[in-house]
């Protein structure tokens, strides 16, 4: 899904990126440091923060729904970046400034909260250089018009006349993509860049054209046309640029152990060392081979895993139409949790299943849902088709199967990201609904898979299981290739083989998964945030009635919107927030 805690944000130079709430700083001649003294209430310095980060990333504004930004692309110029950073650096500094000790609770937890936002940024800015070094920075970060087709938040005409002016500003986006992105580069990154710049090129004057051919106004027709067209030629321009770069392609995507450490510490607020992480991973690894070699008795008995897991993954949806499937399944699960009292279903809001857009299919799935500003809107729950330029043997064997597909239903939807969303769009917290991290979201939809299986969906039936454990494999090799190809030397062709192997992957997944965990380290965010929750159910529900608080539990936990687990942890449990495994 589209992670909103990690959308890029870039920065344009503008006074809004001042949220100070100094009034007397005082300068000691020693060292130079400055104290500040704040006087201003805390949510007007929550409020100016986020009206701070909507001005700098206009497209992160209209993804939740603040459509006075509509049309806008983030500022990429090196002063846009600067003036990012600047803003970051000082917030973190401002909101240092506040005395947690004299704020209210709700307060002192925003107050961790954006700080924890506003170091994640600057890691992926600066100490992770991002926007210099992996085209992902701009492929996931503002150049996306769907927003503008798949949500009807207003009438055609509106909608068109938003996206004319967002197609307008391509070309000078894509002229900063090229000063910014520097060479030479790892051959995964050029190849994801290439691909998603090319698909945007497809998409501008395609399936963008396409949504608005009804509207009857021959002068907008034409200025969509024309802006398309310029802006279709840029993200051309710059694919083909960037796949002439490949004779100097590298294997050196690895951030190293160090910055890989800083990363789920800034971004997650997670301390625990690596070797401490590893072997969570490995245990979740070795106890879901386990449960997958039991299972694989019932249902294969006397046959390889690798026969049992195929056999489970030949039952595919009528058709091979896993959009079909899908739109079968979410009914079924709703139902299912709504019976077992797993967790609320607020609104009346639905999700849509549609084939994913060209520009967006290095993954199987995702779900793209509506922020807390656009009311009543569907999300869209996405699956990618085969690529067409492989074998017609290893575009079968991505299709997945039936079961398999059941538990990305799970995850993408119900009570996965789809339900995580429904709850985090009404949270009582302004920064709970704005910023859903990494670890959060995908820690709960990740959870939600094991978490249905053990409530009893389909009661114990061997095949389903199986299709559960392929997902929670696929998740703990994604674990461990983040940590080996960034912190312990593994090669991409290690990571594919580990897919294989350990992980009984396709070999479209397995490539694209080894791929991904080159310029995606945070990965590894799926188990990790799974096994964090699990461990945070457990502890908080062994005193209010085990299984039966279940549903509290849920409901409390997705109340928060979507902050570092660790901060749930001390607002659910008390103490310290620490990461808990």
């Amino acid at each position: 899904m589209k992670v909103k805690l990690l959308s890029a944000v870039a920065c344009v130079a503008l006074t809004a990126c001042n949220v100070s709430t100094s009034t007397n700083n005082t300068t000691t001649a020693t060292n130079k440091t400055t104290t500040t003294t704040t006087t201003k209430p805390w949510a007007q310095f929550r409020d100016a923060f986020v009206d701070g980060v909507f001005k700098l990333d206009p497209a992160f504004a209209v993804y939740e729904g603040k459509h006075d930004y509509d049309g806008g692309i983030p500022d990429w110029s090196p002063s846009g970046l600067k003036a990012q950073a600047d803003f970051f650096r000082k917030a973190i500094a401002d909101a240092q400034a506040y005395d947690k000790t004299k704020m209210a609770k709700q307060d002192a937890f925003e107050r961790d909260y954006l700080i924890q936002v506003a170091r994640g940024k600057l890691f992926w800015l600066e100490d992770a250089d991002q926007p210099h070094h992996n085209p992902a920075y701009y492929v996931g970060g503002g150049l996306d018009p769907n927003v503008y087709i798949a949500r009807n938040y207003a009438d055609a005409k509106t909608r068109m006349t938003a996206i004319i002016k967002f197609l307008r500003q391509v070309p000078s986006a894509a002229a900063n993509i090229r000063t910014n992105l520097k060479m030479p580069m790892p051959a995964s990154f050029i190849k994801y860049g290439v691909a998603g710049f090319k698909g945007f090129a497809d998409y501008y004057t395609g399936d963008a054209k396409k949504a608005f051919a009804g509207v009857k106004d021959k002068a907008m027709q034409k200025d969509f046309a024309d802006a398309s067209t310029a802006a279709s030629k840029a993200m051309s321009d710059l694919a083909t640029w960037l796949d002439g770069q490949k004779g100097s392609a590298t294997q050196d995507f690895a951030l190293g152990a160090d910055k890989f450490q800083r990363m789920v510490l800034e971004t997650e607020g997670v301390d625990t060392p690596l070797d401490q992480l590893e072997a969570a991973g490995r245990a979740d690894l070795k106890k879901n081979q386990d449960a997958l070699k039991e299972a694989c008795d019932k249902y294969a008995k006397g046959k390889t895993i690798e026969a049992c897991v195929a056999k489970m993954s030949a039952n595919k949806p009528a058709g091979n139409d896993p959009v079909a499937e899908a739109r079968r399944q979410i009914p079924m699960l709703k139902a299912f949790v709504v019976a077992n009292n797993i967790v609320s279903v607020p609104g009346t809001e639905q999700a849509l299943v549609e084939e994913s857009p060209p520009y967006n299919r290095q993954n199987s799935a995702y779900i793209d849902p509506p922020g807390p500003f656009d009311k009543g809107i569907p999300s869209v729950y996405y699956i990618s088709p085969p690529d067409p330029s492989w074998s017609k043997e290893k575009q079968l064997g991505f299709v997945p199967g039936k079961m398999d597909l059941l538990f990305t239903s799970v995850h993408e939807v119900m009570p996965g990201h789809f339900v995580q969303f429904l709850h985090a769009n009404r949270s009582p917290s302004l920064f709970g609904q704005l910023f859903v991290g990494y670890a959060f979201a995908e820690g709960w939809a990740h959870y939600a898979e094991e978490m249905m299986w053990d409530a009893g969906l389909n009661n114990g039936d061997p095949e389903t299981h199986i299709g559960q454990i392929s997902n929670a494999l696929l998740r703990d090799c994604r674990f461990l290739s983040a940590i080996g190809m960034h912190a312990r030397g593994m090669t991409q062709a290690d990571s594919f083989k580990m897919f294989r192997e350990q992980c009984y992957q396709d070999e479209g997944n397995a490539d694209q998964q080894a791929a991904r965990g080159t310029y995606d380290p945070a990965y590894l965010n799926y188990t990790m945030g799974k096994l964090m929750i699990r461990k945070l159910r457990d502890d908080w529900i062994a005193t209010r009635g085990g299984r039966k608080a279940w549903k509290d539990f849920h409901d409390q936990f997705l109340s928060f919107g979507g902050p570092p687990i660790p901060l749930v942890r001390a607002a659910m449990m008390g103490g310290d927030a620490k990461a808990v495994f």
